[in-house]
């Protein structure tokens, strides 16, 4: 019974909107959207998400299943402090306001954050000056309490850093994050307040058309009068489609190991090195979810969906994270994984009116993730200038995230169980995930139609047997929820498929 009334809720909403949508291009003059976003990553949600604070209607279209599909689902989780990026420059102005608005964004939308606190190393007296630079910098950029430490400091603070360390940066602002709790809580509050998804739908052309623009999808047309390009790595072929000066994005790949969370506490800030050419260097950090995590390294490819991890980057990471924290336990560690961070060679965001009504929101590497609240506001009042759009007079602000039983006491947990048994029932033993959260997860606004989906909404399948034993279960209840068969459930998109059917 409750499981139908979360369905029939989904339904109501899909057509509220729906209504909602079809009243408003009675009036648009052959337009299907005042604004299409391009890309479901962390930038084009927090887009779409302030975007619906206006009278506007608008589109995110996605080429994969989900939100956080790219970029947004492989990164470090973290939210910086706002000391690495040159002064003046976008990425400093963001990155401090994105940090500030974080905790409350947090609170407002019920996703994981924690400020737990940065550190920057430095490992030989002969680079103290630098160290010194990249303090000032972050004075400058209106970093909160930042400090210079000496090693012994650090080391008091951090009892397992090296011995080797002989200074420190300390920034209490710096922060860990959910990257898919951000992303799918912006996602979802943003569908909520009116926000057409798209998903499985691949932008192929963009053409101009007087008023604005006309999208050229695998699902057909899309007629837009402005059009917000948050594509990650393929931010520069859209652009190009548009723009007479051209960009280039190239994808920077990065391998990460994640450790168990038996090592979780092994370190309580998130540990940087001084950051070089490529970037801030291999991490180690705690995440917010109670695991250790280390790297990334930094390779740059050109293909924009290359994202195997190698055995050589690995290692390196490994190796390069050894000389900050002393006999980290890697035999702990229960998965690697690489992301692309879409690296543009002006080496700042683009964030502009690139051409009549289309704007960039491209070259979001890090650090995008920590900027992305900031981002989506600085976007969506360009475009609501120049549409001459007023506010909402209603506005959804919050969002509530799907309950966790492992957060409640004994009697509130026994309460919710009677209430409903599948939050009674273990599906997930690694991460003590039950059937009620799943079914949550698919059930919810913009819920989970693929193993990757749930996974990123509740967890499962994220723990020390990596969805060894999880997997059967949490596709029969994916396979019932959605009322398809089990052979059409996917680990993502179309063409991951479980199973090939009997044998």
């Amino acid at each position: 019974q409750a499981i139908s009334h979360g369905f029939l809720l989904v339904i109501v909403r899909v057509l509220n909107n729906y209504i909602i949508m079809k009243k408003r291009r009675e009036t648009m003059n052959g337009f299907d959207y005042d604004v299409t976003v391009i890309g479901g990553g962390v930038t084009g949600c927090a887009v779409a998400r302030e975007l619906s604070r206006y009278e506007l209607s608008v589109c995110l279209v996605e080429k994969e299943e989900d939100v956080c599909s790219g970029t947004s689902k492989a990164n470090s989780a973290i939210v910086h402090a706002g000391y690495d990026a040159v002064t003046g420059s976008l990425k400093a102005k963001l990155n401090v306001e994105g940090n500030r608005v974080m905790g409350e964004l947090a609170e407002e939308l019920d996703f994981d954050f924690k400020r737990n606190g940065s550190m920057v190393l430095c490992f030989a007296e002969e680079d103290i000056p630098s160290l010194k630079a990249l303090y000032e910098r972050g004075v400058a950029n209106g970093v909160p309490d930042i400090q210079l430490i000496s090693g012994e400091e650090a080391r008091r603070m951090e009892p397992n850093l090296s011995e080797e360390v002989v200074a420190a940066i300390y920034a209490p602002t710096g922060g860990i994050v959910c990257p898919f709790g951000l992303t799918i809580a912006l996602a979802e509050n943003a569908c909520e307040n009116g926000v057409e998804f798209k998903f499985l739908t691949a932008v192929k052309a963009i053409e101009p058309i007087e008023g604005g623009y006309r999208l050229v999808t695998d699902k057909g047309e899309i007629k837009t009068n402005y059009v917000v390009n948050a594509a990650g790595v393929y931010a520069d072929v859209f652009h190009n489609m548009v723009c007479e000066d051209k960009i280039h994005i190239i994808p920077r790949k990065g391998d990460y190991c994640l450790l168990d969370k038996e090592a979780g506490n092994y370190v309580s800030h998130t540990i940087f090195q001084l950051p070089g050419k490529y970037g801030k260097g291999i991490l180690v950090s705690p995440t917010v979810h109670g695991n250790l995590l280390v790297g990334p390294t930094a390779t740059d490819i050109e293909d924009k969906e290359g994202t195997a991890t190698t055995a050589a980057e690995l290692a390196e990471a490994m190796s390069k994270a050894a000389k900050s924290v002393k006999n980290i336990p890697f035999r702990l560690t229960i998965t690697s994984f690489s992301g692309l961070r879409a690296h543009e060679e002006g080496d700042d965001f683009i964030l502009k009116e690139s051409a009549d009504n289309f704007f960039d929101a491209a070259g979001i590497e890090s650090p995008g993730l920590s900027c992305a609240p900031a981002i989506g506001k600085y976007m969506a009042e360009m475009v609501v200038k120049k549409a001459g759009a007023e506010k909402k007079a209603e506005f959804k602000e919050r969002r509530k995230g799907i309950v966790r039983p492992e957060l409640m006491d004994k009697k509130e947990r026994e309460a919710l169980i009677r209430e409903n048994p599948a939050y009674g029932t273990i599906v997930c033993r690694c991460e003590g995930i039950s059937e009620g959260e799943i079914v949550d997860a698919v059930t919810r606004t913009l819920g989970a139609v693929s193993l990757d989906g749930i996974k990123r909404r509740v967890r499962a399948g994220m723990g020390r047997c990596q969805a060894g034993f999880c997997t059967p279960r949490t596709m029969e209840i994916l396979a019932r929820e959605r009322n398809v068969p089990i052979e059409e459930i996917c680990k993502n998109a179309p063409g991951s498929e479980m199973l090939t059917g009997e044998k």
